[in-house]
This record gives structure tokens, sequence and C-alpha cells, in this order.
């Protein structure tokens, strides 16, 4: 049957014991099928260029009416006469892969592969909080620089996010690229401007530092946070070691006759560790109570480690009246303590376990004060073998001279 394809002609068709097919009068090629079953869909016959032929579907009836059906039709014949195949660009496209499966093959073939554990942890918390609700669906080659940049906008409220969603989704379309997903040089996620992160250092004061301590040390810690968490965060604050090393922390690797910590994966890879007195003090009345323990610093699961320490925490920093303290902010005290005795950036480094002397230099700042108390201390005894007189009057005198 012939006819023009129009909502009354298409509708008018009648089921029968096999498919009816109407062809449309106005473009060759183009019809409506109807099943037995009632269903009516529109359809284009055409042969390619080396003579096979296609009748792939447009879409269904209701949905798509007769004129939207018969301009898509158009655009294919359009497509033929150029000498593509647009039956088998929709199949390609069909079987595009989706930024669901991107997410997949880049935790399973690269962050597990090629990343601490912790750092494939943080890209999965990034990639199901953030990238697979946004884009997940959608095919990764149809995905645009709008995409990712409406993403990031999203985020503007926390920089720091923002910041790592936009890198992580570019090393992802960077690997795309390398797999055959994307076209090469077609990364959505270039061309970002990062937010600007605001760099915040809190460093715990003298008297801070004796507060926090007291109240580790004090019944009301006792009696809402457990003896691990306690050990923990003392372990933090002499060792400055980082929260995922303390945790994770196993006696194979403590040498407490040698004073050593001997870490087979940290940030900076295997690291080993030397221990103050006070430290290794600490850690040989924890060996005293692990008993057959593996961990040092152990959970409420047999042989497990504690696992959380941040609910603990809030509870002890309120008690301390230190609100505004991470806990990453233990490990940067640790680091200007040295820092304003004096020490020497590079031996901080070595104490940090950092590998590029640019993470070290945020405390060259801090290494100033030993300087100034130096100078201050040559200008009392100056004074005083100026004068004669002690050193609190020498200075008092110094300081109402005229020049």
């Amino acid at each position: 049957m012939k006819a023009k394809l129009t909502v009354r002609s298409v509708e008018a068709m009648k089921a029968e014991a096999k498919d009816v097919i109407l062809w449309d009068s106005e473009l060759a090629g183009f019809g409506c099928k109807l099943t037995p079953a009632g269903k009516r869909s529109y359809f284009l016959y055409y042969r390619t260029k080396d003579g096979q032929q296609r009748r792939p579907t447009i879409g269904a009836h209701g949905p798509l009416k007769p004129e939207s059906a018969r301009t898509i039709a158009r655009a294919w014949l359009a497509e033929v006469a150029q000498g593509r195949d647009p039956s088998l660009t929709r199949a390609l496209d069909k079987a595009a892969p989706t930024f669901d499966a991107l997410c997949d093959r880049y935790l399973s073939d690269h962050a597990d592969v090629r990343k601490k554990a912790s750092s494939a942890e943080g890209d999965r918390r990034l990639i199901r909080l953030h990238l697979r609700p946004a884009l997940g669906p959608k095919k990764v080659a149809a995905i645009t620089r709008g995409d990712i940049q409406s993403l990031h906008h999203r985020l503007r409220g926390t920089p720091y996010e923002a910041n790592r969603v936009r890198a992580l989704a570019s090393k992802m379309f960077s690997l795309s690229e390398r797999w055959g997903m994307r076209p090469d040089g077609s990364n959505p996620a270039t061309n970002i401007d990062r937010y600007k992160e605001e760099k915040r250092e809190r460093y715990l004061t003298g008297a801070e530092v004796a507060r926090l301590w007291q109240e580790l040390n004090s019944d009301a810690a006792a009696a809402k946070v457990s003896a691990s968490a306690i050990a923990a965060i003392k372990m933090l604050m002499l060792t400055g070691r980082r929260l995922n090393e303390v945790l994770g922390m196993k006696w194979a690797w403590v040498d407490l006759e040698a004073k050593l910590l001997k870490l087979p994966d940290t940030k900076g890879g295997r690291l080993t560790v030397s221990l103050g007195d006070a430290a290794a003090a600490l850690l040989a009345d924890l060996k005293a109570q692990a008993g057959n323990h593996p961990y040092v610093i152990p959970g409420a699961i047999e042989d497990k480690p504690l696992v959380n320490l941040q609910k603990p925490w809030r509870v002890v920093r309120a008690l301390a009246d230190l609100n505004d303290v991470r806990i990453h902010d233990l490990r940067h005290t640790f680091a200007s303590v040295g820092a304003g005795m004096g020490m020497s950036l590079h031996m901080l480094g070595r104490l940090l376990g950092h590998t590029q002397a640019a993470t070290t230099s945020r405390y060259a700042h801090l290494a100033q004060s030993p300087v100034q108390a130096a100078a201050d201390a040559i200008g009392v005894e100056l004074m005083r073998l100026t004068t004669g007189r002690a050193d609190g009057q020498a200075t008092a005198l110094a300081s109402s001279t005229r020049a």
C-alpha cells in the first residue's frame, strides 16, 4: 500500500496476521510498519553504495509523528547519497561505551593497578558522589566541555572538591582516548579554569598542644572515646604521620629496640621512620597491652584496625576547645614545632616522608623564629656587656636609649 503518511493514514491501518506496510507517497523508501500485535513504527529502506539492503527503524508511532519521522528519513537518505550507512552508524552509536563503562574500566585497569589503595579509594568516592550521577548514562564520545564545566560550576562552593573532580575527569578522558573511546585530542575536561583554593595552614600553639594532651589523658575523654582512638591521636601528634599510616600500622613494622617504623607503603613509597623517645614509649605501652593483635591501633572487630577516627576526634577537639583543628593539622603542627626549633627543611622532609622539597617548603617561614631568637639573645648579651646590667635591665635600657 502507498499513501502520504499522516497521523490519520497511519492510525487507519488495520492489523493482520502478518506485518502490514504503508509506504509514503512523498518520500521513496520511507514507510510505516504495523505488526499483528498492533505496534506501529516508522522505517527507511535504502541500499548502500555497495548494494546492501538496509531497513533501520526510525522510531515508534505516537512519541514520533509522521512529519518528524520523514525529516529523519530525509537526513538519512542524504547520508546514503554521500556514501555513508546510517544503519551502521546507529549500530556503532548504540554499542558505544557509556561514561559508566569508562568509570568501571578506569577503576579496574588504572586506579586499582597503578595507584595506592588510598588514592584509588579517593577516586572511587569522587566517581560515586559526583561523576557517575552527572555523566553516567551518557556516551563517552558525546560528553562535551560544557558537561564538565557545568559539573565543575555546581561544585564551586567546595573549590578543592571541584578541582579534584575536574582533574580526575581529565585523566579519565585522556585514558578514554588511549582506549579508543574518544578521538585523540578531544578531552572535554581541558581548558577549564580551576577555582582558587584557600590555603589553610593551622598549627597548634604550645598552649593548644598542652591543652589537647591534657584532654587526651582526662577522664572525660576516656568516658567518651575508645582507648584505641586516644592512642591514635597521640601517635599522630608524636610522629607526624598521616592518618592512614597510623591506623594501618602493624606491629610487624615496628622496631622498638632501634626506635624505627618500617612502613612498606606510604604516599611516598616505602619509608623508614625514626621514632622519638616519647613515641617509642607510647608504642612500648601499647605493645604491652596488644596481646596477639596484629595492629598497633586495634579496632572493634577482631584482628582488624580502627578504621575511622573522625567521630572520636570531634569529641576530643571539642573537649580541648579546638573545633577548627583537623586531624591533618596534627601533622602540620609536628612539622611546625620542628621548624621552630631550627631544624632544616631537608631534615623535616626526611621526618615527614616528603619526596619533593617543594612540599616541605610550606614550613620555611616558621624556621625564621630561631633566627629572631638568636638575634634577640645576642642583642641582650651585647647590652649586658656594654652596660654591665642584668639581662632584663639591659634590654630595658636599650629600648629607652636614643640614637
